[in-house]
């Protein structure tokens, strides 16, 4: 069984789910979201419930939203949709989770005290890692650094932070079954800082932490990253650790946008999601593009029972 978050009602994520039944066809799927929001998706897209899959539902009530906008009401349901899900993936009542995108804005004025998925998923399980990897057909990403800026990103890339990071990436490879785990590195300035030239982290920080790092794992680095995310797309490698949000994204989402999806590692269960945002500027048009939550429902069922067993193995 795989629980699917609905996301902010305001924005497209109940669209987008209810656009992935017809082509998902899977009767493995729990929903978690507000009913009566999503019936009216439903209506609007002119889908019939009944024909496209045979999914349960599992109601989060609220006050009735607008869609297209950040509202309190919509991040309220958005965060109880995500505990209902943990509670039930805790449960084994559900081997995965595959979850639609929120606001962050919403989820604050609602009261949350995480700023996003991420930070509610490890504080709801009380895990001690979550790792975000984001895999886009044969390239991975692993991400360093998060939603911090990009000075503070730069701040944190000290050699015991990088060694540290290649070592999780290698244990995201471990829970998701990968034979080879190469891993390279991406350096942080132009040209991997051209011998000093354009910035010293490589020489002083990067590359010592992956010489540290090379006396155990299979790991190479620092590579210009205008490059090598396109050599890891193309099999030189099963990992690429980007050094903040953007290099990583943006290589991803120009390599195939649609079916970029984000996997959190670390948790006691496996947690995709969308690559993208609530989208409040199409919202209620029936305009988004299902592609991405249909794959990260795709990932959650492929990955779903062997990540919790591999998870299991390793703590």
């Amino acid at each position: 069984m795989i629980g699917v978050t609905l996301g902010d009602p305001a924005g497209v994520g109940p669209e987008i789910v209810a656009k992935s039944l017809p082509t998902l066809k899977r009767k493995e799927l729990v929903l978690i979201g507000n009913e009566d929001n999503f019936l009216r998706v439903l209506s609007g897209l002119h889908l019939d419930a009944r024909k496209t899959s045979g999914y349960r539902f599992v109601d989060i009530p609220g006050g009735e939203v607008t869609p297209g906008s950040v509202q309190k009401a919509a991040g309220q349901i958005a965060v109880r949709s995500i505990e209902k899900a943990v509670d039930l993936a805790l449960k084994g009542e559900v081997e995965s989770i595959a979850t639609a995108p929120i606001n962050k804005e919403a989820i604050i004025m609602a009261g949350s005290k995480y700023i996003d998925h991420t930070t509610m998923l490890t504080g709801l399980t009380g895990s001690r890692e979550n790792f975000t990897v984001f895999e886009t057909d044969a390239l991975r990403i692993f991400f360093m650094t998060k939603h911090v800026s990009l000075a503070e990103a730069c701040s944190q890339i000290t050699r015991r932070r990088v060694y540290s990071a290649i070592f999780e990436a290698d244990e995201c490879l471990a829970l998701l079954g990968t034979n080879r785990r190469r891993i390279a590195v991406a350096a942080l300035n132009p040209h991997a800082g051209d011998g000093g030239l354009f910035g010293r982290e490589e020489i002083e920080t990067i590359s010592p932490a992956i010489k540290d790092a090379q006396k155990k794992l299979d790991v190479a680095g620092p590579y210009p990253a205008d490059s090598v995310f396109h050599r890891a797309s193309e099999g030189a490698f099963d990992i690429v650790i980007a050094l903040y949000h953007d290099q990583g994204h943006i290589a991803a989402k120009m390599l195939d946008f649609h079916r970029t999806v984000s996997l959190n590692l670390g948790l006691p269960f496996l947690r995709t999601s969308v690559d993208h945002g609530t989208a409040f500027d199409i919202a209620g048009k029936g305009l988004a593009d299902p592609v991405s939550m249909v794959e990260a429902i795709r990932k959650a069922a492929a990955y779903g029972k062997s990540y919790k067993e591999r998870y299991s193995r390793l703590r």
